[in-house]
């Protein structure tokens, strides 16, 4: 019987990556919060058996994540949860990869559709007539031919505001700033103000009036001029040769 050969032993992580892990497990077995401070660096190098140079690295590396944060002249301390880093490394990574704009789109689409109906049960008058004031702000902006994309994240952000969901409002947050990072990419002068104005005045109609169907349909095409937009930005890379 013939042995399969042994598999070689998986390279040793970096130094400074073992340094991240180390900070991060310290920080989660002793249920560390925002705003807590590390000890000094010279006590984190000599518990861990590192230089002060790797320790370092390791500490700029949970910086760039968002998980530490260097006050000159203070410390280390622990940051409090951001979407942030994530965004920027997600707009960055999707570059100009239209197609992985349309799926973040519409992962968007899906959730905000079938998540409508709980709104619609939950939303108060207060939180309708806020939707009624950023729309007509909207409007205002749509007539001089100006987009409005602080609106647009705040509409979207009230709609599902009654729901008292933190994670829902941070990840409807992700895909909109997703969307509007990769701005640089995807030609957002093809939108049409007006119409969008209106498609987000008829959802209002709809979660005010009750109807779920309606809402559903109205936030469905809204998404629709979205996808529109992103299929005329691939037509036309494809058309000068892009792929």
């Amino acid at each position: 019987m013939s042995l399969k050969s042994i598999k070689p032993l998986a390279r040793a992580p970096l130094l400074h990556v073992s340094v991240q892990e180390s900070l991060r497990a310290f920080i989660g077995d002793n249920g560390l919060k925002p705003g807590t401070l590390l000890p000094a660096e010279a006590d984190l190098a000599n518990q861990l058996g590192v230089s002060r140079n790797s320790l370092r690295e390791g500490i700029k590396a949970l910086e760039s994540l968002g998980v530490l944060e260097s006050r000159r002249g203070v410390g280390i301390f622990v940051k409090a949860f951001s979407f942030e880093p994530l965004l920027d490394n997600l707009a960055y990574g999707l570059g100009g990869a239209l197609r992985q704009i349309e799926e973040v789109i519409e992962i968007r689409r899906t959730l905000e559709v079938g998540l409508i109906g709980k709104t619609i049960e939950m939303i108060s008058d207060e939180d309708i007539a806020e939707l009624r004031i950023t729309v007509d702000r909207m409007g205002v902006l749509a007539e001089r031919g100006r987009s409005f994309a602080d609106e647009d994240q705040l509409f979207h952000t009230l709609l599902f505001r009654c729901q008292n969901n933190d994670t829902l409002g941070r990840l409807i947050d992700v895909f909109w700033l997703a969307f509007y990072k990769a701005s640089d990419f995807v030609n957002l002068d093809n939108v049409d103000p007006i119409a969008t104005w209106r498609d987000h005045a008829a959802i209002v109609d709809a979660v005010e009036a009750k109807n779920v169907t309606e809402a559903q349909k109205r936030l469905d095409r809204h998404y629709e001029g979205i996808s529109r937009v992103i299929a005329a930005n691939k037509t036309s890379s494809n058309v000068g040769g892009v792929q």
